[in-house]
């Protein structure tokens, strides 16, 4: 697995990330999620490194009890915005809540920035009620449009500069999942920024950049999974 460090004081760091615009994902990318997961009327939902409290928006929506969590003093202030009441302040490596509480649970594009992954995941799957769902998304080593491409042009891996950044393969990833109280069930694979667009607003921005669209369209359904920019895992709580 390969590993960058920046900081050691990330809190302070996401901070100051979420005061601009880095960190995020089209909104069509959540509501792909809310679908992917089933997410309906009554269903617990844990949104764990919320960010801006897309995923809890979007899945409230669905008349879900939907709540996130993020380290973030300001992501939180951000999320709360989106979903007002409905933001904790804690650590996903440490999650205030009883065993066996949500249906769903989401770590969307930050397990790999945890200081201890083994400790995220294993409080995913303890918080999760026994027929419950998790679904994480994490970086590809291999990714075609992502690693490989930087490689091909600067002999390098990506580097978005992230206090604390991994990529690992599918494989290192399963393992680590799976080694750690999750049983993984499917694994779909996800270009960052490429949802297929749901809401007019994307699909505006989509035909604002024409080759974006054809390479949606007409390149990116094509890649192997192996090769994808990002893995996304769904996953059930090991039993016993």
């Amino acid at each position: 697995m390969i590993e960058f460090r920046h900081s050691i004081d990330t809190r302070v760091v996401y901070d100051e990330i979420y005061k601009g615009t880095g960190i995020h994902q089209m909104d069509s990318f959540f509501i792909w999620i809310c679908s992917l997961l089933r997410i309906g009327p009554n269903m617990s939902v844990l949104d764990i490194s919320t960010g801006r409290g897309q995923m809890v928006q979007f899945a409230r929506k669905k008349r879900a009890n939907a709540v996130g969590l993020d380290f973030s003093i300001v992501g939180c202030q951000h999320a709360e915005k989106r979903a007002p009441g409905c933001i904790v302040r804690s650590d996903g490596q440490s999650l205030p809540f009883p065993n066996n509480t949500f249906d769903v649970a989401t770590n969307l594009g930050s397990l790999e920035h945890f200081e201890r992954m083994d400790l995220g995941i294993q409080e995913m799957a303890r918080v999760l009620k026994k027929d419950g769902l998790a679904c994480l998304t994490v970086p590809n080593t291999f990714g075609l449009r992502w690693n490989v491409k930087v490689g091909w042009k600067t002999g390098d891996v990506d580097d978005d500069g992230q206090p604390l950044q991994r990529y690992g393969t599918r494989r290192q990833w399963e393992r680590l999942l799976e080694n750690h109280g999750l049983s993984v069930t499917q694994v779909l694979g996800y270009e960052h920024d490429r949802a297929f667009p749901r809401t007019g607003h994307d699909l505006l921005l989509y035909l604002k950049h024409p080759t974006r669209l054809a390479t949606s369209l007409f390149y990116i359904p094509f890649i192997p999974i192996n090769m994808a920019g990002q893995f996304v895992f769904i996953c059930k709580p090991q039993k016993g």
